[in-house]
């Protein structure tokens, strides 16, 4: 890898949990970094609009798109859901 375009490209899934509100959003992305900055600062006009700020309280790379779509589609459901609250759910009584 020797140039700006031999870079991998990584798609993530990620969690992200509303201070105001305290609710959780799941979404997909190639900028993740970019991706909270949207969200906080209200730039889509999506469920997380007036509910910032946000913070990242999970996420998963993958070397294709695809991937991570179908990821975060399954994390959406219902048993995603309630797996990913389950398995966060003592990180995030330690941690506040």
């Amino acid at each position: 890898m020797n140039s700006v375009s031999d870079k991998p490209n990584f798609h993530y899934v990620y969690i992200l949990k509303s201070r105001k509100t305290r609710d959780w959003y799941t979404g997909c992305t190639s900028d993740l970094r970019k991706r909270l900055k949207q969200h906080n600062t209200g730039e889509f006009d999506s469920w997380t609009r007036g509910r910032a700020p946000f913070e990242l309280i999970y996420y998963e790379a993958y070397r294709h798109q695809k991937d991570a779509y179908a990821r975060e589609k399954q994390l959406k459901s219902g048993p995603g859901k309630r797996y990913m609250r389950e398995r966060l759910k003592r990180f995030l009584s330690l941690t506040g």
